[in-house]
């Protein structure tokens, strides 16, 4: 992490530009039993456009959010819409074969010739525009990774240039262009959607939380109030599955998160969209705002619960932004989940053949724009019986020993080593010492508490076993949130669940 020398503030709270730049219309939550065709869980990208392709398709579909539509990983997203998914095609080339990188390949570019046809068709305002795509290198070492990607790119017929110099003002030993990718809002994209998915009959819930899924002949979706939806498929577009256990998810799912600084700067954008291979990894684009531009700089991934602290990512994004680009301000800062799955392609389809009613979509590595509206896609064309050839490659109960073995054995030692070193890490804090809107990790009546002090003083106390596997949660300083270093489940200051594996809230202690 770079040395932090932001010499201006910080927003004081975390929040999307593109939350802050539209507006989303709300819904009621679920108050009843209901019966459809297809019960979708997810209000994110992923669900609102499976849910907007069912219901073109004649389908009676009902939508079920946790919290507030669109405020997930889409809502906290960069917005990339392109194939260039960091260095991923010369992997894909040597762990699979070049027909499995060709497809993952033309899966995406599918997916983004639907969004720029979408756009087109119905005349939608979100920011659209052509740009194209670079991964860039300041290293000798870079530069030939590069050039094994280029040669992959080669081989797969991708259009691109290795170049000496990108349009950005940075110095660089060597940049891979792909060219003729595209960049919009996709909060201003969606919400058109979801116009257009209340024309046809598509029932939308807010604060539903679905906490199980009953595998029938017709499945049904058992919500946290005790509602119940009969569906005759249920599609899981909640980022994490529901069924994790029958799934197995939480062994074969790694969850990181990652940050992102809108900032002013005087300095004209060139355009284009940006991502280094180096260490650490920046993600750069622009976005229209107010009648100038702001530009978007990403990177400082982590494990979830493990980013230590965690205001010290905004600091040193805000730090390469002044130092590069003399960044002035920053009106924007704002964090996202993504998982990744064992070989790195998603999982999208039904859970398994013995499953074939409850369908998943999950797993894209940062890339869920593109990702997302493919695997709508493919949802869509299983469910109605169309055939798509990209079914077998992304199945959800794939399994590949030479590629998966090794993962799994790492993404699991991971875990089973924080929940071993959570139950004896010591910590020496007390209450007095949490400061307001702060918290901390301290000994209560002998047991390892979390306490949380409200800007107004109120104290908030939970314990801090994850009700997910039992792991000890951490907590994010810049999100106010305590993150399962685990399997990435996060709760609110309070202990609310706001992603899952987790279903039920952290358990809350006695603060007398």
């Amino acid at each position: 992490m770079e040395g932090h020398k932001t010499d201006f503030d910080m927003p004081p709270y975390t929040e999307s530009f593109w939350r802050d730049t539209v507006q989303i219309p709300c819904f009621s939550r679920l108050e009843r039993d209901l019966e459809v065709d297809i019960g979708i869980v997810g209000g994110g990208i992923t669900g609102i456009i499976t849910a907007y392709l069912l219901a073109k398709e004649g389908y009676a579909v009902a939508l079920l959010e946790s919290g507030s539509l669109l405020n997930g990983t889409t809502g906290h997203t960069t917005a990339k819409v392109t194939a260039q998914h960091g260095l991923i095609y010369n992997e894909l080339i040597e762990r699979f074969n070049p027909t499995t990188a060709s497809a993952y390949y033309q899966f995406n570019v599918s997916a983004m010739e639907w969004i720029k046809q979408t756009i087109e068709q119905k005349q939608i305002a979100c920011d659209f525009s052509e740009e194209d795509s670079y991964l860039f290198t300041n290293s000798v070492e870079g530069a030939n990774i590069l050039m094994e990607e280029k040669n992959a790119y080669k081989q797969l017929g991708i259009d691109h240039d290795l170049i000496e110099e990108i349009p950005i003002d940075i110095p660089v030993e060597a940049a891979l262009r792909m060219n003729g990718q595209y960049q919009f809002h996709p909060l201003k994209f969606l919400t058109r959607l979801l116009e257009d998915m209340e024309l046809l009959g598509v029932q939308i819930f807010e604060n539903t939380m679905a906490i199980g899924i009953e595998d029938h002949e017709s499945p049904v979706i058992q919500t946290k109030k005790g509602h119940q939806v009969f569906c005759q498929k249920i599609v899981e577009a909640s980022h994490f599955p529901v069924t994790d256990a029958r799934g197995g998810f939480s062994t074969r799912l790694y969850p990181e998160r990652s940050y992102v600084t809108a900032v002013r700067t005087k300095q004209p954008y060139p355009g284009g969209m940006y991502a280094s291979v180096d260490t650490p990894m920046r993600s750069i684009r622009a976005v229209p705002y107010q009648e100038e531009t702001l530009w978007l700089i990403g990177g400082e991934s982590h494990k979830t619960g493990k980013g230590g602290e965690t205001d010290a990512h905004y600091k040193a994004l805000i730090d390469y932004a002044r130092n590069h680009f003399s960044a002035e301000e920053v009106p924007f800062r704002w964090s996202s989940q993504d998982l990744t799955t064992l070989d790195k392609l998603p999982y999208i389809g039904p859970l398994s053949d013995r499953q074939p009613n409850i369908l998943v979509a999950t797993g894209f590595r940062k890339w869920g724009m593109t990702l997302a509206a493919g695997a709508a896609k493919l949802i869509s064309d299983i469910i109605s019986g169309n055939k798509n050839r990209f079914q077998e490659i992304f199945a959800p109960s794939r399994f590949h020993p030479a590629s998966h073995l090794k993962a799994f054995a790492k993404f699991n030692a991971d875990s089973a080593k924080e929940l071993t070193k959570g139950k004896v890490e010591g910590f020496s804090n007390t209450i007095e010492n949490i400061p307001p809107a702060h918290a901390g990790i301290v000994r209560v009546k002998g047991q390892r508490t979390g306490v949380y002090r409200e800007e107004n003083g109120t104290l908030h106390m939970i314990d801090t076993t994850c009700t997910h596997m039992g792991c000890e949660v951490n907590w994010n300083q810049a999100e106010k949130t305590w993150d399962c270093p685990c399997h990435g489940s996060r709760f609110s200051a309070t202990g609310e669940v706001l992603e899952g594996p987790a279903k039920m809230p952290l358990k809350q202690k006695d603060n007398r």
